[in-house]
């Protein structure tokens, strides 16, 4: 085997420029392959990890991926709100340590804005044990009228839109991506900027729950009617939510989980729904699932696609390499031989291309991971391959002996003959 190897290392040196442009061929589609495979796996991980640290999501009657999508993608409509009173009860528990609400509805240019209060920024959480931070300012104050009309904006909002701190921004009426229904009469000031997440977050404009009251005081069935008060002419108390779209909960322990779950889901004033996050989130991206396979195909066809290129080159060199063939049977190589060396070149081509696939996609990630990180909000780790990879560049030299298994039966069936015959 030893000396099969040899020869078949030697044969390769000698047709180096081929050789090369094969093994460059090969590893650029195992990178591709191998790279959709960390992402992937990276880019799931990461949406599983898009809202942390919360043991339940209350909101209205629902579907718990429509409740899921509207409370932490922000995405939809919620069917009905939750009233106040009810969230307030939920808050009480004695199981529950924390109870964030949410109120959705507004938007300022394609951006959903969030009405909540500082504890969503101090509690909200993802990828872990991640809490969301600032790139640049604080929190809005919700303890007076003084700062009644302050905004925290996500990452993407501020970088599409070039805002920064101290911007007055206009929110609009409704969600609708153009709008003229506008609270232009209270503009809010951003005093706060998120550091990038990689989630929804990035795609909020923050607001106190009396400052989404105090705008629509003078709005009537979705029509304006003159102008807000002045915050200092309101009072706070009058500006206490009637109801909100969704409420974040965190339990002083998880044992309690499914206990409140079904206390909530069964709740006696008004039909409610409590999902758990990260329940819900694996049902969604088992919805996602047909995309997950459609990029795996894709990359695996760019293989198969190398592969054919392998299967060519082997075959193109054939017929210059018969008087080597011949020669190697003269010396007492027999049929076999012949076959185990053309099979031996190409799992040395598939082998030699594979890991250089692999070293390409840790290289690139390594030198790609901030960037991801700063613009999408992914975070790609960096290790070792792991099973699955291992796995693919194993397919990979299966199909590469495979293919070898052409070329070596045609030139397991040469005989000596027509090897010496061949004109110099």
């Amino acid at each position: 085997m030893n000396a099969l190897i040899r020869i078949a290392w030697r044969s390769l040196r000698n047709r180096a420029f081929t050789v090369v442009l094969t093994v460059l061929t090969i590893a650029l589609a195992v990178a591709l392959l191998v790279g959709v495979e960390r992402l992937r796996v990276e880019t799931r991980e990461s949406f599983l990890r898009s809202v942390s640290g919360t043991d339940l999501i209350v909101g209205a009657r629902a579907h718990p991926v429509q409740l899921l999508l509207y409370s932490v993608f922000h995405l939809g409509d919620a069917t009905n709100n939750l009233r106040w009173a009810s969230f307030e009860a939920i808050a009480a528990n004695p199981q529950v340590a924390w109870a964030v609400p949410v109120s959705l509805g507004d938007s300022h240019r394609g951006f959903r804005v969030v009405g909540t209060t500082p504890a969503y920024f101090e509690h909200i959480g993802f990828a872990g044990d991640r809490r969301l931070e600032f790139a640049a300012g604080r929190a809005f104050d919700a303890t007076g009228t003084a700062g009644l009309f302050e905004a925290v904006i996500g990452a993407d909002v501020a970088q599409r839109l070039g805002y920064g701190l101290g911007q007055e921004i206009v929110l609009a009426h409704g969600t609708a991506r153009v709008n003229i229904n506008q609270h232009d009469d209270r503009p809010f000031t951003v005093v706060g900027i998120l550091a990038r997440t990689g989630t929804a977050a990035d795609q909020g404009v923050y607001v106190s729950l009396p400052a989404i009251e105090a705008i629509h005081l003078n709005w009537r069935s979705g029509t304006r009617i003159g102008n807000a008060p002045e915050a200092e002419a309101l009072d706070m108390a009058r500006l206490q939510p009637g109801s909100i779209t969704a409420a974040f909960v965190g339990l002083r322990s998880r044992i309690a989980t499914f206990a409140l779950q079904r206390s909530i889901n069964e709740y006696p004033e008004e039909p409610l729904t409590a999902v758990l996050p990260g329940v819900a989130l694996q049902q969604l991206w088992s919805m996602l699932g047909t995309v997950e396979r459609a990029l795996l195909a894709a990359a695996g066809a760019v293989v198969v696609a190398a592969l054919m290129v392998l299967l060519t080159t082997i075959l193109a060199t054939l017929n210059e390499r018969r008087r080597e063939m011949a020669i190697l049977r003269s010396v007492g190589a027999g049929p076999r031989h012949v076959f185990g060396l053309l099979l031996m070149e190409a799992a040395l081509l598939a082998l030699a291309g594979g890991a250089l696939g692999l070293l390409l996609v840790e290289l690139g990630l390594r030198i790609a991971a901030p960037w991801l990180q700063a613009r999408y909000g992914l975070f790609v780790s960096a290790r070792l391959p792991d099973a699955s990879e291992l796995r693919l560049l194993a397919w990979v030299l299966a199909g590469g002996i495979l293919v070898g298994l052409l070329p070596a039966g045609l030139a397991y069936r040469r005989s000596v003959q027509d090897g010496m015959t061949v004109s110099r």
